[in-house]
């Protein structure tokens, strides 16, 4: 998260001079002098690639919440940043983005409901964002703390999931689902939008776009499941029978992730770290 503000405050240090909009007045040309301008400076690939990915996110999001009309950084190339790992949220961020905000006089109960129940769900199960769209109300088994999850390749798995997540769901279903769905509403979807249709990655996105202080793809809760439970000792094969991982090598990235946080961990608290 520091990484991603002191990218996205070094580009806006950098462009001011050049935009007198704000940006709105960032294009193309701009994005095409500044990736020249860290070239020029010598930057490594993999921090090109780093810079790059925080300004597409910083853009996406601002055309996403309608700060801006388009987004100048679709189809901008960079450097590959080789290796990169996934990025994990810090137990603060988590707790921002699953602790609801104080009810706006706009907002609808309803909403806020179902909003409490996607995240505590994806972070709570580690469910990719597909497959939390495609649940249905009687995948959620709130007596046996267990929800049925369709992965990739129609394959079938159940996932334990916690009291908070159990608990955001049986409200929303008790006493939110009723209110937004409609003569278009799939017979027993769990997630549906306010059009009554059941919810979509996009719709998914907009909801951790309103919680989150800063721009946070939902796909990073998965990743800060995976990693929080072998932070806390849980076994490598577990991890990957809870994600739905086919082959034990995708999961092992996660092991990476941990020990790159241990690791700072010590350096930031040892005498001699």
């Amino acid at each position: 998260m520091e990484a991603y503000r002191a990218d996205v405050e070094g580009f806006v240090r950098w462009v001011d001079p050049l935009s007198d909009h704000g940006p709105s007045g960032v294009d193309r040309r701009v994005l095409r002098r500044w990736m020249a301008h860290l070239a020029e400076r010598g930057y490594a690939r993999r921090t090109v690639a780093r810079k790059a990915s925080s300004i597409r996110r910083y853009f996406g999001w601002l055309c996403r919440m309608g700060a801006i009309p388009t987004d100048p950084t679709v189809g901008l190339s960079a450097p590959k940043g080789e290796g990169r790992l996934p990025r994990v949220l810090t137990s603060s961020d988590v707790d921002a983005l699953l602790t609801p905000p104080a009810a706006a006089g706009d907002e609808e109960p309803a909403v806020r409901l179902r909003d409490d129940a996607v995240l505590e769900l994806l972070y709570g199960a580690g469910l990719r964002v597909g497959e939390l769209c495609g649940l249905d109300v009687n995948d959620v088994d709130r007596q046996a703390g267990l929800v049925t999850v369709t992965g990739k390749g129609n394959k079938q798995r159940r996932v334990p999931v916690g009291e908070p997540a159990l608990a955001a769901m049986s409200s929303w279903v008790a006493h939110g689902r009723q209110h937004m769905v409609t003569a278009e509403t799939p017979d027993g979807a769990a997630f549906v939008n306010r059009r009554g249709r059941r919810l979509t990655p996009r719709d998914v996105r907009r909801i951790v776009d309103r919680r989150a202080a800063t721009p946070t793809h939902p796909h990073a809760l998965r990743h800060t499941f995976a990693t929080h439970l072998l932070d806390n000792g849980a076994d490598l094969r577990v991890v990957q029978e809870l994600l739905g991982h086919a082959d034990l090598t995708t999961t092992q990235v996660y092991t990476h992730v941990s020990r790159d946080r241990l690791r700072h961990v010590v350096s930031q608290t040892h005498p001699r770290g």
